[in-house]
């Protein structure tokens, strides 16, 4: 569910899927290749093109289907196909059956320190992977935050929504992302790289092991003005290794936030909080999870929220001129 946008649980049907009267689905042959079969069930985001537009949205849209074509890793959401008719586009993705790590974070409180550690181990694999992207420049994700991060039926996670993630050579300065979990360059629009990541990564530990964000306030001013004094207080159950890990990657400069030096991820991987955990049997999804989904059969969507369908329908014909629809010309 989002601001312009819901997913819903789709099936194969004959040679193809169909969700809606006039759409239809062009596979991306090669992204089938590389993930070996086709599920069954797959999760099908709907967008609706006139709020894309009054949102002024396409070129993250864009810049999410273009991304999501190019990722290949175990621990990032797998996209299947793309396809639009006249109000709406669509993204065939990969159907998450575990429920989020929001909703699961809420449930239990807060997580033991080795939990939160086998978590944060496959994100640091996820940043690593996406800022050692090269061609177009790398890919930062900015929209790290426990909503975003799915469950398998295995307890392993797959970081999805990928709305906000950009390629960039140097630098970018669009306001985008969650106020708790902002690092200082965006809040002062000082321009900001992949150390954005490192930042809110930061702040998910945090959460992870003390149950609520670093930074909080009824109002996002406050928040942000929290986040520039970045003074953090952690409570006593904390892991001492864990503590500085997070004062590491929540440095104000981020010249010197863990993460942005000479090693990039390397160093994240490096720190104590993760010594004894094996990053090669993780990536092969060959621990044991510390929680694993109930789930009953490959459809199961318990583990997620259920809301109403819209009553309201919209033609983005006729709201916006030809020239606007031409944006997704190429879609």
């Amino acid at each position: 569910m989002g601001t312009f946008g819901r997913v819903r649980l789709a099936h194969i049907k004959g040679r193809g899927i169909k969700m809606q009267a006039g759409s239809t689905f062009s596979a991306d042959r090669s992204r089938i290749e590389w993930s070996h079969a086709m599920p069954n069930v797959f999760a099908l985001k709907i967008m609706k093109k006139a709020e894309i537009l009054k949102l002024k949205q396409v070129e993250h849209i864009r810049n999410e289907k273009e991304i999501l074509r190019a990722i290949n890793h175990p621990f990032l959401v797998t996209l299947y196909a793309v396809a639009q008719d006249m109000s709406h586009v669509y993204m065939l993705l990969e159907f998450v059956i575990g429920g989020e790590l929001f909703t699961r974070l809420r449930t239990v409180g807060k997580f033991a320190n080795d939990h939160g550690r086998f978590y944060a181990g496959q994100i640091t694999l996820c940043m690593q992977y996406l800022h050692e992207q090269t061609g177009q420049g790398c890919i930062i994700y900015r929209d790290l935050k426990p909503e975003n991060v799915l469950f398998d039926d295995c307890g392993y996670i797959k970081m999805t929504d990928f709305g906000f993630a950009k390629r960039i050579e140097d630098r970018t300065w669009t306001l985008c992302g969650t106020p708790e979990y902002l690092a200082p360059e965006i809040i002062q629009s000082k321009g900001h790289g992949k150390a954005v990541d490192w930042w809110a990564f930061g702040v998910l530990i945090y959460e992870m092991l003390a149950g609520y964000p670093p930074f909080y306030d009824d109002n996002p001013f406050g928040i942000y003005q929290l986040i520039l004094a970045g003074r953090i207080q952690f409570p006593r159950n904390v892991d001492t290794h864990a503590r500085d890990l997070v004062r590491k990657l929540l440095a104000l400069d981020r010249c010197k936030r863990l993460g942005c030096l000479q090693d990039g991820g390397k160093g994240v991987r490096a720190h104590r909080w993760f010594r004894g955990l094996d990053f090669d049997a993780l990536y092969w999804r060959q621990l044991e999870a510390p929680f694993v989904p109930l789930t009953h059969g490959d459809e199961d969507t318990s583990q997620f929220e259920e809301y109403p369908d819209s009553t309201t329908t919209c033609d983005a014909s006729s709201h916006f001129e030809s020239a606007d629809m031409a944006a997704f010309a190429d879609f």
